[in-house]
């Protein structure tokens, strides 16, 4: 990817309208581009803030005076929308790019000429095969929690949440605090496994009964179930692969997202898992560059909240450049509030790392959480703290020195 950019910027497009891409729209003002900023939205909202969409925005709504409403969602104030000076163009999705990447073609007909264009598309919610039935739902957007949040205050529920990744965990955390009868439903031996490692993973799975929700572990699901009435039809339940069915009044399927370049298809755009980018995220095309959820930078695909906000800045910078004359590797963070707790991964863990933990225990959650290091020949490579972020914040910033200072990302010597 080391062709150059023709000619100057005067318009750029920025196609999604959510956290990546504001962040790309103040980046490309903040690095100077003076000319025509257009932002395309496939959602009718300005951008808003995804994670409380689990967590605060649905545990509590808007009347009782407490919850986090829509407004607090709000990413950026009208003050600041004047100051960018974009045009915002929402409620419309991108249907094509262009085979020069000079245009971005939208499905309601219109062309838009592009200089430079940044793909901040993000990625949609998987959804399980078979009908559809009414109460059945995924949490990747606001109408999603909106939707959500309706079924959830309709009385008491007989919730079941399929996957116990970081956003099903939260919902259940969410829908347990709400007083529901809630049962998570996770495939795998153990939830987030893969991100932590079976012995961590099985100290974060603990605050599920800590908090009084159900786990079935090792077991996946067979089928949705519904009351007899057509295409609307209500959830019944949820039966799994060896035969058993839970009852259920509300299913929320939270089973990982799918990047959204469907509408790149015929492009010169490489897409594998999201669109292919170099260190510094830029496409095969030097005009076109990609920032979060959609964008697989350097061989990774990271939805992190972290990824999103980081991108941004190196990607505009070889944008605006024509070419890429900076990397963008932030050190891998993530957060999730579950429960009453917050847990924090920083760095990347990797298959034989060992686990040390520096504070508190792994049993006894409730006094104080842990801090816990994975090490790999006498090198840390990553940390997970439960409730004990001012020492973690000291262990991230050894990781964020020791990441930017090495190139394979391998960690700080203890």
């Amino acid at each position: 990817m080391s062709a150059v950019a023709e000619g100057p910027m005067r318009t750029v497009v920025v196609v999604g309208a959510s956290l990546a891409g504001l962040y790309a729209a103040r980046e490309l003002r903040a690095q100077g581009f003076d000319g025509r900023l257009v932002v395309v939205g496939a959602e009718p909202h300005q951008p808003y803030d995804r994670p409380p969409l689990s967590k605060e925005f649905l545990a509590k709504d808007d009347a009782d005076g407490g919850g986090q409403g829509e407004r607090q969602l709000a990413l950026c104030d009208p003050e600041e929308i004047t100051e960018l000076a974009a045009e915002w163009i929402l409620g419309t999705r991108a249907c094509a790019l262009d085979a020069r990447g000079r245009g971005v073609v939208l499905d309601d007909g219109r062309a838009l000429a592009a200089d430079g264009v940044v793909i901040a598309t993000g990625a949609s919610a998987r959804r399980l095969p078979g009908p559809s039935y009414a109460g059945v739902h995924v949490l990747r957007t606001l109408d999603d929690a909106r939707a959500l949040r309706a079924d959830l205050t309709r009385g008491p529920r007989r919730v079941v949440v399929i996957g116990g990744g970081f956003i099903g965990a939260e919902t259940t955390s969410s829908c347990a605090a709400l007083g529901h009868d809630v049962t998570v439903v996770e495939a795998a031996p153990l939830p987030l496994a893969a991100q932590l490692g079976a012995e961590l993973a099985s100290v974060c799975a603990r605050l599920h009964a800590r908090g009084g929700a159900r786990l079935l572990t090792g077991v996946g699901v067979a089928a949705l179930r519904g009351a007899p009435g057509g295409p609307e039809a209500a959830v019944t339940g949820v039966e799994l692969a060896d035969g058993r069915l839970l009852p259920a009044d509300v299913v929320v399927v939270g089973i990982g997202a799918i990047p959204n370049t469907g509408w790149l298809v015929g492009s010169p755009l490489a897409v594998a898992d999201g669109v292919l980018c170099d260190d510094g995220c830029v496409t095969a095309l030097p005009q076109v560059v990609a920032v979060g959820d959609v964008a697989r930078v350097g061989g990774v695909r990271a939805e992190h909240w972290t990824s999103a906000t980081e991108q941004p800045r190196v990607a505009v910078r070889n944008l605006l450049a024509g070419r890429t004359v900076e990397a963008a590797r932030p050190l891998p963070y993530f957060w999730s509030d579950q429960y009453g707790s917050r847990v924090q991964f920083a760095g990347r863990r990797g298959e034989g790392d060992t686990v040390r933990v520096i504070e508190g225990s792994p049993d006894v959650l409730d006094e104080g959480g842990l801090l816990a290091v994975y090490e790999r020949a006498g090198r840390t490579t990553a940390a997970l703290s439960i409730d004990r972020a001012r020492p973690f914040m000291k262990v991230r910033r050894a990781l964020a020195a020791a990441w930017a200072a090495d190139a394979t990302g391998g960690g700080f010597a203890a």
